[in-house]
């Protein structure tokens, strides 16, 4: 009889604990998951941010770029235009002058070259375009985890219990679907 007793006291604890606890641990983990959903549009406003920020001064270093190289060739084309041979010998300092501009500043920034400048816009434009889908792909993950033990049972009794609700999964807005424009 004692040991009946002692089966029925172990059966009900089981009964009534793990049900408890269960509930908690599924509650804890809505918890859990709509704070990774929260991180992951951080993320997302991260990379909008770093993709604005470094495309704009990337396009600006370009732009800046290509008129001191314009502005500096046309000097040289100016010079030499329409020059007799006399005239050449005069304006020869003038020319060694800006030659030396452009050699002071291959020799500061040896890298620095229009082409080389482009390069590194769309290598810039790649690595954050990158780093946004990524966290695209992080916050839906999350969000996916989220939806599922929102409409799975039994963790559904839980979620409808709470009032919790489905997230949305990242749409970009029209917007935000344009790519940025580059223009010259």
């Amino acid at each position: 009889m004692e040991n009946m007793t002692m089966i029925m006291v172990v059966l009900i604890v089981i009964l009534v604990f793990v049900p408890i606890i269960w509930w908690i641990s599924t509650s804890n983990g809505f918890k859990r998951k709509s704070i990774k959903i929260s991180e992951a549009l951080s993320g997302i406003e991260v990379a909008l941010t770093k993709r604005y920020d470094m495309l704009t001064k990337l396009l600006d270093v370009a732009k800046a770029y290509i008129t001191h190289e314009e502005e500096l060739f046309t000097q040289v084309i100016k010079l030499r235009k329409g020059m007799t041979v006399e005239e050449i010998n005069e304006k020869n300092a003038q020319i060694d002058s800006l030659g030396a501009k452009i050699f002071a500043v291959a020799e500061q920034y040896p890298q620095l070259r229009s082409a080389e400048v482009f390069c590194g816009l769309q290598a810039g434009v790649r690595d954050a375009e990158e780093h946004l889908q990524a966290a695209r792909r992080l916050y839906n993950s999350n969000v996916t985890a989220f939806n599922t033990a929102v409409d799975v049972f039994p963790s559904s009794i839980v979620a409808k219990s709470q009032n919790q609700s489905k997230f949305e999964f990242f749409m970009a807005e029209a917007a935000k679907k344009e790519d940025v424009k580059m223009s010259f």
